[in-house]
């Protein structure tokens, strides 16, 4: 019998209730039914002497094992090859990319401590589930170290096409690393496809006939595993009185008939610049929508320390800004922008007390809040969801309402069909969603995910 061990670059706490969604909430829930243990950065950054071996607590039936970065380490690991590297050029934006020789050190070095630290808490049947794009060589490096375990990647970013992936530096190191693992998970087909690309242009990749590719001696399975949520727990949690409240509260402080909601990090990826603009011009466009309708947008704080995310949080102020002054009255506020983060139970009142939800990433590997949505509706009055093309969603979630986010005309349209939708289309596209998101939920990626890792039920709390 094997026990499941997890890494990620954060470890959360996952007592508590935690973001709206993404990876702290699907891996959380994962550990919480299976148990297992969690090992990843604490989120501290510090100039003391860092301790080889990894902090460790307790959370239910699951082990935490946490290690801090130093100053330098956060940022040229995480503030720089992570996320001024790897985060732009996965998502598409070459021209945000900061390519400094000094970030993929750290990095590799970053990844080689994370080994030998998690190296000491392995037992020789441990199934490893490692997480993301800060961690791409973490399985190279304990395999380095003569580890055997079954090892998986999932991604949870998207992965793009060969001609933006070899911008990278250290692309092909980054190639041979991920054939470390005996399977790659992604979020979408396109995404899988974009892979297979470039290990067979850039690697000599052979694809096999059952689907496997192979390169650098080694044959492996990639696959497609979109991510769920936990859609009973989240449905649940948007039906408390305090929800009712919750709902009771947004109604009585807005003389809107019609409340769009958009809950994103602030991030660039998040298309929030081009929404506020597609919002203004349905201001414009229909008139009769003033004092109508308001967006409401939640933005948390996001990896503040990078540049490109200040300057979004400043144009962001000022785009709503002056919508407000342009359109607003005393009676009414076009734009509620929030920058901080919201308790998760008051997201899902939120989300079921609005009318439209509005996801229109630029790019994303999924978009667990477009389910969330879907999940918290009132199943006989449910609101309607305006959803990017360009989210991992998209490709399973026809019903919605799906635009082009680059196209201000077009959302802001969709935006004015979706307030004025029949009742019976809205139960007939949210029903249609419904099932889908309740059928493919967290606890069957996970399963399928384990089952073509070749555990199946095998994994259980040691």
């Amino acid at each position: 019998m094997s026990r499941l061990v997890v890494a990620s670059n954060r470890v959360a706490d996952i007592s508590k209730p935690g973001s709206a969604g993404g990876l702290a909430v699907a891996v959380g829930d994962a550990l919480q039914e299976l148990g297992g243990l969690w090992f990843g950065w604490d989120g501290e950054v510090t100039d003391t002497p860092r301790s080889p071996q990894p902090r460790l607590t307790t959370s239910g039936r699951v082990t935490l094992a946490m290690l801090s970065l130093s100053e330098e380490e956060y940022e040229n690991y995480y503030l720089g090859y992570a996320n001024s590297v790897l985060w732009p050029v996965l998502h598409y934006r070459l021209d945000l990319a900061e390519l400094d020789a000094a970030y993929l050190r750290t990095y590799r070095s970053v990844n080689q401590r994370f080994a030998h630290a998690l190296g000491g808490l392995l037992k020789p049947d441990d199934v490893v589930w490692i997480h993301d794009y800060h961690l791409f060589p973490l399985a190279a490096e304990l395999r380095a170290q003569g580890f055997g375990q079954r090892f998986g990647f999932f991604l949870h970013i998207p992965f793009p096409p060969p001609d933006m992936f070899v911008a990278l530096p250290g692309y092909e190191w980054l190639i041979r690393c991920i054939f470390s693992y005996d399977l790659v998970g992604f979020q979408t087909e396109a995404d899988r496809v974009n892979f297979q690309r470039v290990v067979q242009e850039h690697a000599d990749g052979v694809l096999e006939a059952d689907g496997r590719i192979s390169a650098f001696g080694r044959t492996i399975k990639a696959d497609a595993f979109p991510i769920g949520i936990d859609v009973e727990t989240f449905r649940a949690m948007a039906r408390t009185r305090k929800a009712d409240d919750q709902i009771e509260k947004l109604r009585r402080r807005t003389i809107a008939g019609v409340n769009i909601i958009g809950v994103d990090r602030l991030d660039y990826t998040k298309g929030l610049p081009e929404r506020f603009k597609a919002f203004r011009l349905l201001l414009e466009n229909y008139p009769e929508n003033r004092k109508y309708m308001t967006l409401m947008q939640i933005a948390p704080p996001t990896r503040e320390d990078v540049d490109a995310y200040a300057d979004i949080r400043m144009e962001l102020e000022g785009l709503s800004g002056a919508i407000n002054g342009a359109f607003g009255d005393i009676d009414w506020t076009p734009i509620r922008y929030i920058h901080r983060n919201v308790a998760r139970d008051v997201l899902a009142a939120l989300f079921r007390g609005c009318e439209v939800g509005l996801v229109t990433p630029l790019r994303d590997g999924m978009n667990l809040v477009a389910k969330e949505y879907v999940a918290a509706q009132d199943d006989e009055n449910p609101g309607v969801l305006i959803l990017s093309r360009f989210a991992g969603a998209a490709e399973t979630m026809d019903e919605a309402l799906v635009v082009n986010p680059y196209d201000a005309n077009e959302v802001a349209q969709s935006m004015q069909r979706a307030a004025t939708m029949p009742l019976e289309e809205r139960r007939e596209r949210h029903a249609a969603l419904y099932k889908r998101i309740e059928r493919h939920d967290v606890s069957r990626w996970r399963r399928e995910f384990l089952a073509a890792l070749g555990v199946g039920q095998e994994v259980h709390q040691a």
